[in-house]
């Protein structure tokens, strides 16, 4: 029988991660709060492809590797694979979850502070924080698959989220929307 954690647990977890991270750790600079966030995030995507891809032979292209990460890793996850995966043929793809987990349940946090006195820009900026450790999942586990990448979020159109994952040479983008 598999290891487990209640979804409930994750999302505390997520909670309190960004919470410590942006309101003690680093409450004067967000900019190094999103880059530790992201780094554990990192961490982690990287130790879970390698656990979900132990008995598997190595990728031998991109796009199998897309694959894996669309439907067994997403599944492994989050419980269901990646509602759409789109291409342009030239490097970029938009992976598209239509109901992603962790961003349904999340409000916007009005203590995470960004230094900002508009309560718009401060609500964008406690969501985005929230998005750094899934960007660093993605990144992680696709640098474990031999794809080295930037992955960064976009929530411009919230309650949508778009990640954009750019490779070298490569580009990726993977939208949410829920």
């Amino acid at each position: 029988m598999g290891r487990e954690v209640s979804e409930s647990c994750i999302d505390s977890l997520l909670t309190e991660m960004v919470a410590s991270y942006c309101n003690q750790f680093y409450s004067n600079t967000p900019e190094l709060a999103a880059r530790r966030i992201e780094a554990i995030g990192y961490q982690v995507g990287h130790q879970l492809s390698e656990r979900y891809t132990m008995d598997r032979p190595r990728f031998t292209d991109h796009l199998e590797a897309i694959k894996f990460i669309c439907k067994d890793f997403w599944s492994e996850l989050f419980k269901k694979q990646i509602d759409n995966l789109k291409t342009n043929h030239r490097g970029t793809f938009v992976l598209q979850d239509n109901k992603f987990r962790w961003l349904s349940r999340i409000s916007g946090d009005p203590s995470v502070d960004n230094g900002t006195q508009d309560p718009e820009s401060k609500a964008a900026q406690a969501m985005s924080m929230y998005l750094y450790f899934p960007c660093g999942i993605i990144r992680g586990a696709l640098s474990n698959l031999g794809i080295p990448c930037a992955v960064s979020a976009d929530i411009s159109s919230l309650p949508a989220c778009e990640y954009n994952w750019i490779l070298r040479p490569c580009c990726f983008s993977v939208k949410y929307a829920f």
